[in-house]
């Protein structure tokens, strides 16, 4: 389990995390979502240790990082892939990782085999690409077979089979009793991923949710897909009812919230207006993230 409590962390006059307090629980993958700059790299560099938090505090497993025994045993991240020496090849910079922390040799060959490295582990790490990278990286963390991951971007660069093979690892890692901190920005990977979702907005917690629940409670009612040669026309008439909200989605097309899918179609039919598309439209992840942090971004676009 990770534990933080009114944690924080300024560098210079800039808060990037603002008296934060979450648990991350084993058994299940926990999704760290946020728009850039909410203090999510900073949130996993202090679980870790790699910087010190101005107050507050973050245990994993009862006790800080850099007073566990075995690091890597207790704790298997990926921060930053590129952070290995490209001069070294996969399976001595994983030699080398093994043999200071006292790590059998025979566990850097099964990581090669279960990150799909084996065949390219006597290649320089400056030659792989990013994907190759991902997985090297995925293979440190893994290679003190860790009760506790945690995981910034791990399918970035990956192919659509290294995305697949990283989901179901991670879920049947959280299935065996571990816990597993998932940062990514692909929402539809992290919607089929994830049990539970952790929001930073601006250094703070703004969602803390199993992910049905984070979805159920973002949804701003239903949404019906409308497409019709004669769209303008029917919009016009639903616009006359209250609460009826429209997004256009091109000439022959919209969106309509405030408003059933029965109600259109019987508007549709008693004006004689010809449907092409009429279909509820359900909420999902990344509608709920978007409505949440809407107002919490750093940086937008004019």
């Amino acid at each position: 389990m990770i534990e933080a409590r009114g944690l924080s962390k300024q560098y210079g006059k800039e808060t990037a995390v603002d008296d934060v307090s979450f648990s991350i629980k084993p058994g299940q993958v926990t999704g760290f979502l946020g728009p850039n700059g909410a203090g999510k790299s900073t949130s996993m560099r202090l679980m870790v240790g790699l910087d010190r938090p101005s107050a507050g505090t973050v245990t994993v497993n009862g006790k800080r990082y850099a007073d566990s025994p075995a690091p890597l045993a207790e704790v298997g991240a990926l921060l930053d892939a590129k952070g290995v020496h490209p001069g070294r090849s996969a399976r001595s910079h994983l030699r080398a990782l093994a043999a200071t922390h006292g790590i059998p040799d025979r566990r850097v060959h099964e990581v090669l085999e279960q990150t799909g490295l084996a065949a390219v582990a006597g290649k320089r790490v400056g030659g792989f690409s990013l994907g190759m990278g991902q997985r090297l990286g995925i293979a440190a963390a893994l290679l003190g077979d860790p009760q506790t991951l945690i995981l910034d971007e791990p399918v970035n660069g990956l192919d659509p089979d290294g995305v697949l093979w990283v989901r179901q690892l991670l879920r049947h890692l959280a299935g065996e009793g571990r816990t597993v901190l998932l940062s990514s920005h692909l929402m539809s990977e992290m919607a089929q991923t994830a049990d539970h979702v952790i929001v930073l907005g601006r250094g703070r917690v703004v969602a803390d949710a199993p992910i049905a629940e984070f979805v159920a409670g973002g949804a701003q009612g239903e949404r019906v897909r409308v497409q019709s040669p004669d769209a303008a026309r029917l919009a016009a008439l639903l616009m006359n009812a209250a609460g009826v909200e429209l997004d256009p989605q091109g000439e022959h097309a919209f969106t309509a919230r405030g408003i059933s899918a029965a109600e259109i179609g019987r508007a549709a039919a008693a004006h004689g207006i010809e449907l092409h598309e009429l279909s509820p439209v359900s909420s999902s992840l990344e509608d709920a993230y978007l409505a949440l942090t809407r107002g919490e971004l750093e940086y937008q676009a004019a």
